[in-house]
C-alpha cells in the first residue's frame, strides 16, 4: 500500500513559481510522448493541455525537489488512458453528410488513404520504425518511449505507469522483443544477418 504524503501548502506566488520553473521545461517532452501515444496533433495538444490544467489544479501534491517530468508524464499517461477508455465505450460516430460528398464527388476514383500516424512520425524516427512501434500495444510502446526514448530509469517508469519495478522490467523486454521480431523482416531487406549484427 502506497503511503499518503501531507500535501505541500504553496503560496500563489509559490504555485506560478514552480509551474513556470518545473513544470514548463517539459512541454516539448510532454507533447512528444502526448503524440506518440494519439498519433494525432491535435489530441496530443488537447492531452498536454489537460495535464498541464491538472498539474496546476493539484500542484500542491507535487514535493518540489522531486522528478517533475516523472510526475507530469503520469498524469499525462493516466489521462490518456482514461480518455481512452472513454472514447473505447462510445459508439463510433459517422457524418453521414461527408461520406456523401465523398462518393458524389471526383475523388471516389482515386485511392489513396495516407496514414497520418506514419506520415507525422517520419521525421522523428525511421519509417520502419515508427511503424513496427506504432503497431504494438499501447502498454508496449509506453515502456519502450519511456525507456529508450525520453530515457527514465526504472523507478521512474514504474511510478509514472503504477506498476512494480519488475513488471516494468518484463514488460520492456518483451516490447523490445516484439519490435525486434517486426523489425527482423526489414532488416533481411536491407541486407543485414544475424551475423552482421
Amino acid at each position: 500500500m502506497v503511503e499518503e504524503k501531507p500535501h505541500q501548502k504553496y503560496t500563489e506566488k509559490e504555485k506560478k513559481e514552480i509551474f513556470n520553473s518545473e513544470f514548463m521545461p517539459h512541454i516539448r517532452s510532454m507533447y512528444n510522448f502526448g503524440f506518440r501515444l494519439t498519433f494525432d496533433r491535435d489530441d496530443a495538444k488537447d492531452l498536454v493541455q489537460d495535464t498541464y490544467l491538472k498539474s496546476y489544479r493539484f500542484i500542491e501534491s507535487f514535493q518540489k525537489g522531486t522528478n517533475a517530468k516523472a510526475w507530469l508524464f503520469r498524469i499525462l499517461k493516466n489521462s490518456f488512458i482514461n480518455d481512452y477508455r472513454k472514447k473505447s465505450k462510445e459508439p463510433s460516430k459517422v457524418d453521414y453528410q461527408e461520406v456523401e460528398t465523398y462518393y458524389n464527388s471526383d475523388e471516389v476514383d482515386r485511392q489513396i488513404t495516407p496514414d497520418l500516424r506514419v506520415e507525422s512520425l517520419k521525421d522523428m524516427i525511421g519509417d520502419e520504425i515508427s511503424n513496427a512501434l506504432n503497431s504494438l500495444d499501447v502498454d508496449f510502446r509506453t515502456v519502450i518511449i519511456l525507456s529508450d526514448l525520453e530515457e527514465f530509469k526504472y523507478e521512474e517508469m514504474a511510478k509514472i505507469l503504477d506498476i512494480p519495478i519488475g513488471t516494468v522490467r518484463s514488460r520492456l523486454h518483451r516490447a523490445r522483443n516484439l519490435l525486434k521480431e517486426k523489425l527482423s523482416e526489414y532488416a533481411k531487406s536491407m541486407g543485414y544477418n544475424k551475423s552482421n549484427v
